[in-house]
């Protein structure tokens, strides 16, 4: 919590620094030099960014020496999860980030032989906290210091869900991903797409969606926010701790009331299988 919090900080103080007090389209023209691109042009990464990873990379340092570190912007070993290991997202919503929509998040999760045992995921925008350990609950702390002990929906019919879901940013898996959406629009009750699978999955941890599933996630997107769903007694189904986006894996987490419902219809609608990119 201590690392995550500084790292939001960061990132509120360097916004109106790098775009300008009034920013908001941000990304779109004047600021070149501060947003290069990764997988796709519309895949951005922006020196906050770096900069965030770098500042929890140097706090995680003075506290766990020894211990491995794999993150978005600065990578890490993906082939080996032995041991302990601090999976980083020092910016999930970039996109959002760029254009000054309120809904990006710090995701910081430690991983036992490849399985997370405490995630911390911070809405920078709103400045709330969301926590887990493994066996201990997930929680949602506010800025005045208030915690809340989070639960999923008690739903039990997968038509009246409220579904969050992401895009990825190859044409061809998002083409798949359309088609799949198009399939699935009719039987649940909506959509959303907020734009950071890490607040997607604390979304479903505190029953502002009913369940969340998106292809292609890398660890640093899931691995704290997943323990923050299923602590709050989410179902999920989730992707190797070494697998890449490009495998195309799906990541589900979904209220216990309507698990199987939901996983049968994901089966239905072909989006349980990968969307590997080109």
């Amino acid at each position: 919590m201590e690392v995550a919090r500084a790292a939001a900080i960061h990132v509120r103080v360097r916004r109106p620094e790098v775009f300008g007090p009034n920013a908001r389209q941000s990304g779109v023209g004047g600021h070149e030099e501060s947003v290069q691109t990764k997988s796709t042009p519309t895949d951005p990464v922006t020196v906050v960014d770096t900069e965030t990873e770098q500042l929890l990379r140097g706090l995680l340092a003075e506290r766990r020496s020894g211990d491995a570190i794999l993150g978005e912007e600065g990578g890490g070993r993906t082939d080996s999860v032995a041991g302990v290991r601090w999976i980083l997202d020092p910016i999930d919503g970039t996109v959002n980030f760029l254009y000054g929509l309120p809904a990006y998040a710090i995701s910081v999760a430690a991983q036992i032989d490849g399985v997370s045992v405490v995630g911390v995921v911070v809405d920078v925008a709103r400045d709330i906290v969301y926590t887990a350990a493994r066996g201990r609950g997930a929680f949602a702390t506010t800025s005045d210091g208030t915690a809340t002990r989070l639960a999923c929906n008690p739903i039990e019919d997968v038509s009246l869900a409220l579904v969050a879901t992401g895009f990825g940013y190859s044409s061809s898996r998002r083409t798949a991903q359309g088609r799949m959406i198009g399939q699935l629009l009719p039987r649940v009750r909506d959509i959303r797409r907020v734009g950071s699978a890490a607040l997607d999955l604390c979304m479903v941890a505190s029953g502002a969606v009913d369940a969340h599933f998106e292809h292609g996630l890398s660890p640093w997107d899931w691995a704290a926010g997943s323990l923050i769903a299923e602590e709050a007694g989410a179902v999920l189904r989730l992707p190797s701790p070494s697998s890449s986006s490009a495998e195309g894996a799906v990541t589900v987490a979904v209220a216990a009331g309507i698990d199987a419902e939901f996983l049968e219809l994901l089966g239905e609608v072909g989006a349980l299988a990968p969307i590997p990119t080109d």
